[in-house]
């Protein structure tokens, strides 16, 4: 679909269940790339630290970029990314986990 009326821009969304295996590690690296950040303010990097110490998801939130997700796609810009992480209980043998629950189009007549 190529109108004249076609956005350019595409929202895509991604949703990962990640197990941790080696929480001291993600929290280590967290602090690295928190050290490495020159530009990053002394409050925010206070913040960060203690964030990434007393939490894992947040370590994790600060070690995924989405632009490392498609920096390398070719004909696209990334325009704007909001990301977030929380512990949360898993059964992948559950129902609430089924991943084709948002293939579902709601406009649908069927």
């Amino acid at each position: 679909m190529s109108t004249p009326e076609t956005s350019r821009f595409v929202r895509l969304r991604v949703e990962l269940v990640l197990e941790v295996e080696d929480a001291d590690g993600i929290t280590k690296a967290a602090l690295r790339r928190i050290a490495d950040d020159g530009e990053m303010p002394a409050a925010e990097r206070a913040h960060g630290e203690a964030a990434v110490t007393e939490d894992t998801a947040e370590a994790l939130a600060y070690l995924v970029d989405p632009f490392d997700l498609v920096s390398k796609v070719p004909g696209v810009e990334l325009q704007q990314a909001s990301w977030s992480s929380e512990r949360i209980e898993y059964d992948p043998d559950s129902p609430d986990w089924d991943l084709d629950e948002d293939d579902v189009d709601d406009d649908s007549d069927s």
